[in-house]
């Protein structure tokens, strides 16, 4: 009898041993990285059991982003923007439907952001040295302030959508879509991964991210808000944005130092001057990576208190980072409030 137990006993610590010891099973997460629009891309699918990742897919997201570039990169001279740009004309200039959609829904959100919003900043971001021209760390004279804004202005561009066309009231306005093309390009690869059928993923184009289903883990995926400090990767709160786009965006990355000041790339219209460094970045949580992307850029351009506001009157999802003397300071809607995780980092 004892020796019965014995065995037994051997036998189900041997069962327990070699369950301890199974390794855990394969993460099914297939990865596609590269660099696009000056920055990079990061796309993770998880294929459901018996799914495949078709064999040119890669292939398929460099041509997309490459046809984006060409359509509205400032960078490339020969883009289609570019060109449009450059054209001296202000009678309608036909466009693809692609640039049309874009132009018409940044111009949508410079309406509903008071003009705090505006895709013809680009003559001030320029002057300010944060744009496609050669960087130069000096602050603009108010003169070459003034200048530059009688350049600016939203309601100078005009969008037509049968048949697609852009007009411009003035033959110098500048369009820069640099706040909403990175959004719309990570839409378009979302878009690309729901023709093969798989139902989990995460798109991301330099932080601009849409998450759909849940990670090679079978946990919802997690997104970080970064702590708005300048030259550190810290975590300011964690959140779950389920089927959703968010976007983040800060004034503490792109900047420079003058006489103790700093001096952010985002820039407002109203002012010809970048932002006040009261409000450290905005994180917008929507249905598509486009619109987070160039609301959390209205927002933050807006202030603390007009970006609050906005937020607030047109129920979206915001959250808010304020600097004050003690540090930074929370603020955030309602519709945000189902997003964060409990716990803080």
């Amino acid at each position: 009898m004892r020796a019965t137990l014995l065995r037994l006993l051997a036998l189900l610590l041997a069962c327990l041993t070699l369950a301890a010891c199974e390794a855990p099973p394969p993460d099914p997460t297939v990865r596609f990285t590269g660099s696009t629009m000056g920055t990079s891309y990061d796309l993770k699918l998880v294929p459901a059991p018996g799914q495949t990742v078709p064999a040119d897919f890669g292939n398929r997201v460099e041509a997309l982003l490459a046809r984006i570039n060409r359509q509205m990169s400032t960078y490339d001279p020969d883009s289609e923007l570019s060109r449009f740009n450059r054209n001296p004309s202000t009678d309608w200039v036909a466009v693809s439907p692609e640039l049309q959609r874009i132009v018409a829904e940044t111009l949508r959100i410079g309406e509903l952001s008071g003009g705090a919003f505006d895709i013809t900043v680009g003559p001030l971001v320029n002057l300010w040295g944060f744009g496609p021209e050669p960087r130069r760390d000096q602050i603009p004279s108010d003169a070459a302030i003034a200048a530059a804004r009688e350049r600016v202005g939203y309601w100078r561009l005009h969008v037509r959508a049968e048949p697609p066309a852009l007009k411009k009231d003035r033959a110098d306005l500048y369009v820069d879509l640099s706040a909403a093309a990175k959004g719309y390009g990570v839409d378009q690869l979302a878009a690309l991964v729901d023709e093969t059928g798989i139902g989990d993923y995460l798109v991301s184009i330099g932080g601009e991210i849409r998450a759909r289903g849940k990670n090679g883990r079978g946990q919802p995926w997690t997104i970080a808000i970064e702590k708005p400090t300048p030259g550190q990767r810290t975590v300011e709160r964690l959140i779950r944005i389920g089927n959703h786009s968010v976007s983040t965006s800060g004034n503490y990355r792109n900047f420079f130092e003058q006489d103790g000041q700093r001096y952010s790339h985002i820039i407002d219209p109203r002012t010809g001057r970048p932002v006040p460094q009261t409000l450290a970045s905005v994180t917008v949580v929507s249905d598509r990576s486009m619109v987070a992307d160039a609301t959390a850029t209205a927002l933050l351009a807006a202030g603390p208190e007009l970006g609050f506001q906005l937020a607030s009157e047109h129920h979206l999802a915001a959250f808010f980072v304020l600097i004050n003397p003690d540090g930074f300071q929370e603020r955030f809607t309602p519709g945000f409030e189902p997003y964060l995780v409990s716990e803080r980092p």
